[in-house]
């Protein structure tokens, strides 16, 4: 996934993000929508709160995003 598409989505993947890492609290999701680039501040949060290095975060959104989309194909 890319900040382009991230972006795009970010409304259906912060009220799925909860569901998908139960580490991920409402107040890091404001953190999120306020910051300037999205995908950077959500997959630093993963960083922190699951050890991931920036590669597995961005690779985790996108193969969360990438399952949810074929189980749910009108959201892509």
């Amino acid at each position: 996934m890319n900040n382009a598409k991230f972006e795009e989505n970010w409304t259906k993947i912060r009220s799925l993000a909860t569901g998908w890492w139960s580490l991920m609290a409402e107040f890091d999701l404001l953190k999120v929508d306020k910051a300037e680039v999205k995908f950077d501040k959500f997959t630093t949060l993963l960083q922190v709160k699951y050890g991931y290095t920036r590669q597995q975060a961005r690779d985790e959104v996108g193969k969360r995003w990438k399952e949810h989309v074929s189980k749910n194909p009108e959201n892509a």
